[in-house]
């Protein structure tokens, strides 16, 4: 129950930190539709399909997932775009959403991405509130730092770490290496928690 608190305390404070860059941000948005459409392959047994797809039009963020709750599994989001770019690039979206079939909850989530002299941090949190009960609930991080040396080229480190409630903590830490070629990314990671074998995710992803 404490660890439940301190990832609770850890939602809050990332939606006030979006709250406090909200009074900065930057006002020339946009009023076009922005789309993205992202393919992660999990190469594990079983293999996992994961497809992303992302609607954003100024401050207004949509976001469709499957088999990222859980297998067999969709969820709906929607978002609130904070968008800053002085020296310092931020680019954080705090999200509310429901989620459907094997699992069915309501979930809260933040995005928060951080640019600075060819670094960025990225690091997306999620809770999910079963309907079931909260036995089945689960709290959800993704980490990458990277850092790019050339335009279209960046590598670095990534962790993921979830929990279920009554289960053991389980963080798969990995490196990643990216390049990105015609409006095509391709982000390869190489994962493990030093206690299964290694796995590798493949994330592809495009925008217009």
């Amino acid at each position: 129950m404490n660890n439940f608190y301190l990832l609770l305390i850890s939602i809050l404070c990332s939606l006030f930190s979006s709250i406090i860059f909200a009074q900065d941000q930057d006002t020339s948005t946009t009023s076009e539709w922005k789309f993205e459409v992202e393919t992660d392959l999990y190469f594990t047994d079983p293999f996992v399909f994961l497809p992303i797809f992302i609607a954003d039009r100024g401050n207004l963020h949509l976001e469709t997932r499957y088999n990222y709750e859980d297998i067999k599994t969709a969820s709906a989001w929607v978002g609130y775009n904070i968008i800053g770019r002085d020296e310092l690039e931020y680019f954080i979206t705090p999200m509310v959403g429901g989620a459907f079939g094997r699992t069915n909850g309501i979930v809260v989530g933040i995005e928060l991405t951080f640019g600075f002299a060819g670094f960025e941090l990225y690091s997306e949190t999620e809770y999910l509130f079963d309907v079931e009960g909260k036995s089945n609930g689960f709290f959800y991080i993704w980490n990458d730092l990277t850092y790019s040396p050339l335009d279209g080229l960046w590598f670095g480190i990534s962790a993921q770490r979830a929990r279920v409630f009554n289960a053991d903590l389980t963080i798969d830490r990995g490196v990643i290496f990216g390049f990105e070629i015609k409006n095509i990314k391709v982000n390869s990671y190489l994962y493990s928690n030093f206690q299964e074998a290694p796995f590798i995710m493949l994330a592809l992803s495009t925008n217009f």
